[in-house]
């Protein structure tokens, strides 16, 4: 099947394997792994793009529905989720700005956006979401990081996303809402930004660098393929009368220099490490990665709804 633009949804009686879900920020590194896994789970994916004809040549053929929608207009008078056709959930991915962590228009003009719309939803009817934050709202915080520890964001973005964490709590209290908010790691794979380590690695490996210049590399972090995170956002889709704070990571602690090494190995390629040519960043601290604990929890309460 092909494209079908506001489309009017006529429901299941299989709602748990027919959810209508709203995504936002679909046509992202991330977005367009997670509608294919809604997709393959049979779900009635509805998409907010900015864009439709470059949301076309993202999901080709997808049967999928696109509604017009852009998060700098958002009407406080409109309700947005009779207009998405009162979605069962929706997975709010989208977020301006990146990879500009230290700019302050990620509280100043994100976060108030963001507020609204979801704020907008949530007032209308909407009584499930998956929100996605960031491990970097834990903040200089060093070793395994668990949801329940007391975070202290030390850039805007973390700082704004934290913010949105604590209103939308607030509204879960008083409007009866389940809120999902995943803590994403650090993801990587195909269709990444072009400044992102793996896609400057596959550049080096092109080119035939003898070397690849990079920091120290002596950093623990906690890396996931981007279809894993993918796969994992999409459970949380489909997980029904959970709420809280999510860490979305592997909980396996490696180096950068290992992680890199690594990867490089698996293309057969012989380039040499420049390290200590970058500094580290000051807003992350050395050693860090994530508890799976909780989500596991969710993970293996949801295989069954997997298509293999």
């Amino acid at each position: 099947m092909g494209w079908k633009i506001c489309v009017t949804y006529t429901g299941s009686l299989h709602h748990r394997l027919m959810k209508r879900i709203l995504v936002t920020g679909a046509t992202g590194f991330i977005g367009r792994y997670v509608v294919n896994h809604l997709l393959q789970r049979k779900c009635n994916v509805v998409v907010a793009v900015r864009d439709t004809e470059q949301a076309k040549t993202v999901f080709g053929n997808a049967d999928i529905e696109l509604v017009p929608f852009n998060m700098k207009t958002v009407d406080p008078d409109k309700n947005y989720y009779e207009y998405f056709q009162s979605p069962d959930t929706i997975i709010h991915l989208a977020w301006e700005g990146l990879p500009n962590y230290k700019s302050s228009f990620h509280v100043e003009e994100n976060l108030p956006r963001h507020i609204r719309f979801l704020g907008n939803l949530i007032r209308n009817g909407l009584k499930d979401m998956v929100v996605t934050g960031t491990c970097l709202e834990y903040g200089m915080l060093e070793g395994e990081l668990f949801e329940e520890m007391r975070v202290e964001p030390v850039v805007p973005y973390a700082i704004a996303k934290h913010q949105l964490h604590d209103a939308l709590i607030q509204m879960e209290q008083q409007f009866n809402v389940q809120v999902k908010w995943l803590r994403l790691f650090y993801m990587w794979g195909e269709g990444q930004a072009a400044g992102s380590l793996i896609p400057q690695l596959n550049q080096a490996i092109q080119d035939q660098c003898e070397s690849f210049p990079m920091s120290g590399g002596k950093q623990v972090r906690d890396f996931l393929p981007v279809e894993k995170m993918a796969e994992y956002i999409a459970d949380f889709a489909m997980a029904e009368n959970i709420g809280g704070c999510f860490n979305c990571c592997s909980g396996e602690p490696v180096t950068v220099k290992q992680f890199v090494e690594t990867y490089l190995k698996s293309k057969g390629s012989n380039i040499k490490l420049a390290l200590g040519v970058y500094p580290y960043p000051d807003y992350e601290p050395m050693s860090f990665w994530g508890s799976t604990k909780k989500l596991k929890t969710i993970i293996h309460s949801n295989e069954s709804d997997r298509t293999v």
